[in-house]
């Protein structure tokens, strides 16, 4: 089983904002639903396929500003655990450079 998952996004006007990029709260609801679909698409295939991941805390850092019409390369994957909570690192590429990194917290 792959512990990595990805998906590509054309940014639309929808994901833009007064500054003429994608708005940052864009990528916090982009994590989200990339969690969401690795979840659902592994949760099977584990012990556990009727558990919940639950956001507890995020850091983001934003590396490069997206434009209208680019393609973003979204890629997720676990990180060992801590204690109770499973880190998650999210990643952000577009035209092959990183753009945006998101760690966070879930259990």
């Amino acid at each position: 089983m792959s512990l990595i998952y990805q998906k590509q996004i054309l940014v639309t006007e929808d994901h833009i904002d007064q500054n003429n990029h994608v708005n940052n709260v864009q990528y916090v609801k982009w994590m989200e639903e990339i969690a969401g679909e690795h979840w659902d698409f592994v949760k099977d295939k584990t012990p556990f396929p009727e558990d919940i991941w639950m956001l507890l805390d995020h850091h983001i850092q934003y590396k490069k500003q997206v434009y209208l019409g680019e393609t973003i390369t979204i890629k997720t994957y676990p990180k060992a655990p801590e204690g109770i909570k499973q880190p998650r690192k999210v990643e952000f590429y577009c035209n092959d450079k990183l753009v945006v990194i998101q760690i966070h917290f879930g259990f």
